[in-house]
């Protein structure tokens, strides 16, 4: 019996204890776990490093190659009477026209009509405040390209749940995939964080294909699912799919070789790309696409991913691709064998290929 997505969330809710958050990441980084769920049979344990014997030549690998931008700016209010201006924190999420970005500001109530942005000894940013949006980010209209200065005065918005203190330099590559060449997220695509640049030299010599995607990710992904599965709102996000992999996909699966994503930004930039035919399609959009059980996932065999969150969208995700009873089978079996969850913890590998599709 095929669960709505309401009943599905409920039934992959599970309890976490905080220990099991990973607050470092696996170094290196490929000897991360890797638990491989297959369509039928028992779950098996890996290495993240063993995944080319659970790969095969023909193989195409789709990545998403955003990289995460130093988004979290901290700004002031404009001096009034002599007295200075109180402190916002701005998450910048995404440019929405040339020098217009929605932002999330913190405490927004209190922010006003002027910030400006950066080190109030030295070089400062003025941004107008001209709009809000729905859910409540607002729009900071800037005087001047703000991208190149925000490695000057921007830090890494790193996951809620990861304790980095206030000396974050460490994260600023680790927080990365070695793949990351599109500057646009403000979260990383975190499966991507156990391949090194050995591994997917290995990948490469046996034969698997090495494809990238583009999107970037939004602050949306930490947010919960509150309420009805169907009143949920997500968050638009910029993807790319180049001609090169649009063809390159096209081509397997006419072969009938496999697709694996990893991760489920690339599911969602390729299921965001794919024509009423089935066929992926190259080009640029907006997406807010939100893939729950009872969907079918159209494009990957297979999905590389980490361990979610409760309650996320994410979870709906997966489970759309690999049914509630799999994830949940999955979850359990991480639960018992002490697999590391979230954005710098262990990875699973889900095998969707079907007997009756090529």
């Amino acid at each position: 019996m095929t669960l709505s997505p309401d009943a599905a969330l409920a039934a992959l809710h599970f309890e976490l204890p905080p220990g099991r958050i990973a607050q470092t990441g696996a170094e290196p980084r490929d000897s991360s776990r890797l638990m491989r769920v297959p369509r039928a049979g028992e779950v098996q344990h890996h290495i993240f490093r063993e995944l080319p014997e659970l790969l095969r030549a023909g193989d195409v690998l789709v990545f998403n190659q955003s990289r995460v931008i130093p988004a979290r700016v901290m700004a002031r209010k404009p001096k009034v009477g002599g007295q200075g201006g109180g402190q916002i924190e701005v998450m910048l999420l995404r440019e929405e026209e040339n020098n217009v970005w929605s932002a999330y500001l913190k405490p927004a109530r209190r922010a006003g009509n002027e910030l400006w942005l950066g080190d109030p000894a030295g070089v400062q940013h003025r941004a107008e405040v001209v709009g809000v949006q729905e859910d409540g980010a607002r729009l900071l209209r800037f005087d001047h390209d703000i991208k190149p200065h925000l490695d000057d005065i921007g830090r890494l918005p790193l996951p809620p749940y990861i304790e980095a203190g206030e000396d974050d330099t460490v994260w600023c590559e680790r927080y990365q995939t070695v793949y990351a060449r599109e500057n646009g997220s403000v979260a990383a695509p975190t499966a991507g964080l156990h391949f090194t640049p050995e591994l997917l030299e290995r990948l490469r010599a046996l034969g698997v294909e090495q494809h990238a995607v583009t999107l970037h990710v939004g602050a949306g992904t930490f947010k919960p699912v509150q309420g009805a599965v169907s009143e949920h709102v997500m968050h638009a996000e910029q993807y790319h799919i180049p001609p090169a992999t649009a063809d390159a996909i096209n081509r397997a699966r006419a072969e009938g070789r496999r697709v694996v994503a990893v991760g489920t930004t690339t599911v969602r930039a390729l299921e965001s790309s794919v024509d009423g035919g089935g066929e992926v399609r190259a080009g640029k959009g907006d997406t807010r696409i939100f893939i729950t059980p009872g969907q079918a996932v159209q494009v990957p065999d297979l999905l590389i991913t980490n361990l979610h969150l409760p309650d996320s969208t994410l979870m709906l995700l997966v489970a759309a691709f690999a049914g509630v009873e799999r994830i949940q089978t999955a979850y359990a079996e991480a639960l018992r064998h002490d697999y590391r969850f979230y954005s710098l913890g262990d990875a699973m590998l889900l095998d969707n290929t079907s007997r009756d599709r090529p």
